[in-house]
């Protein structure tokens, strides 16, 4: 008698269970999909989502951004004249006064040019000096060649006149009463030729020294602009305040027009922030701001915009106004909210993800049993960090869903449950 065949029982394998796992679980989420997604509704647990209440209350449209605390007062500190470092009096960190010496420079090449500029101005000195002595001897020799000429004159004039008395009683020849009038004629013409020599002489001289002058005026307020450009290589400090230096190190040479670093007024500060070019034409001088600093909220006033936009942003400053920070230190940055208007009331729905996916121009509101919520078209109008200004589409007192609507799909209508 043949003996019975034994069946094998197939076994469950780990592939055939995980195959069996995924399609039961896209079998059940088809299902869900069918239960949950009929007439674009789509059912959503009350736990998963934010509603939050339309509500009318006082507006202050503000933007948030960060600022930074920097001197009010700082001036730089910059090499005029190019030099080598060749003495550094303080360091930085230090405290110092207006003219206290910071660094000095030594420059080779304006040294030599001082000196040669002082040569040059000797050389004129001395031509100066030279011609007017010059001036001085040719004016008495004239004096003197002119004394002469006015005593012959006289003598011919008066030798001319007795010649004529003589020679009218014929005391004397023609020839000799000829002679007295070629006399007296030749040093009346010398007379006047001579003084009229004398002023054109006088005259050149006179121009050559005040050319000579004027150059000297020139190469000496030369010598003393080159003069305090050396006096620029001792660089001193500007104002009083705190010392801030780049790193010097002795024998460095740097170029003219190079900073070499600032001084500080102390105890007196300023906030300086980058703010969005969006804002730029909504940003007003006088407006306010708030930041909190050791628990404690301080308010900040705009007093001055930089209209410069770089890299998107463009720069406000902002000084402390009413109660100023203890402990303030340059280089701090505060978290601020500054207003862009005034404060009014207005409709508000609270900020949320919603926005992202509608852009703010509709949003679910629940009916009045809470059970439901559906679309309604809205418009956005102002906002800060916890508040939009709804300016159509919603009431106070409605309720609305204000978390992310990202699993919403074309949904039309929630059924919350």
């Amino acid at each position: 008698m043949g003996m019975d065949k034994k069946i094998k029982r197939k076994k469950w394998t780990t592939k055939k269970i995980i195959t069996l796992s995924i399609s039961l679980i896209f079998i059940g989420y088809v299902i869900y999909s069918l239960l949950t997604i009929k007439n674009n509704q789509l059912n959503v647990k009350k736990e998963r989502i934010t509603i939050s209440v339309i509500k009318k209350d006082s507006f202050q449209e503000y933007i948030p951004f960060s600022g930074t605390v920097i001197p009010k007062g700082t001036r730089s500190i910059v090499a005029t004249e190019g030099g080598r470092i060749e003495k550094i009096f303080v360091q930085t960190g230090s405290i110092v006064k207006t003219g206290d010496k910071i660094l000095k420079l030594s420059n080779t090449n304006l040294l030599l040019d001082i000196m040669y500029r002082e040569a040059e101005l000797y050389r004129q000195s001395n031509n100066l000096r030279n011609t007017r002595l010059e001036f001085e001897k040719y004016s008495i020799q004239l004096e003197q060649q002119l004394s002469d000429i006015r005593f012959n004159l006289i003598e011919s004039e008066n030798k001319y006149k007795r010649n004529k008395y003589l020679y009218k009683e014929k005391i004397i020849s023609k020839q000799e009463f000829d002679t007295s009038i070629n006399s007296y004629n030749y040093y009346k013409e010398k007379s006047k030729l001579t003084n009229e020599s004398r002023e054109k002489d006088l005259k050149f001289r006179n121009q050559q020294i005040k050319q000579l002058e004027s150059s000297l005026a020139r190469m000496n307020g030369n010598l003393k602009i080159v003069k305090t450009k050396q006096d620029d290589l001792t660089i001193k400090a500007p104002i009083t305040g705190l010392l801030s230096l780049i790193d010097l190190k002795l024998g460095e040479s740097y170029s003219p027009g190079r900073r070499l670093g600032q001084v500080d007024v102390q105890n007196s500060f300023k906030v300086r922030a980058d703010i969005s070019e969006h804002y730029i034409s909504r940003v007003e001088i006088g407006r306010k701001g708030t930041f909190k600093y050791s628990n404690k909220e301080y308010k900040l006033e705009s007093t001055m915009i930089y209209p410069e936009v770089i890299d998107g942003v463009f720069k406000v400053d902002f000084n402390f106004a009413g109660e100023k920070p203890e402990g303030v230190r340059r280089g701090q940055s505060f978290h601020i909210n500054f207003e862009l208007g005034d404060l009014s009331e207005a409709v508000l729905v609270s900020r949320g993800p919603f926005y992202n996916k509608t852009g703010g121009y509709w949003i679910f509101v629940l009916d009045k049993s809470g059970k439901s919520a559906y679309k309604r078209n809205i418009k956005i109008g102002r906002q800060n960090p916890l508040f939009y200004e709804v300016l159509e589409g919603l009431k106070p007192g409605e309720k609305v869903v204000t978390s992310s609507y990202d699993n919403f799909g074309k949904a039309e209508e929630l059924i919350i449950k």
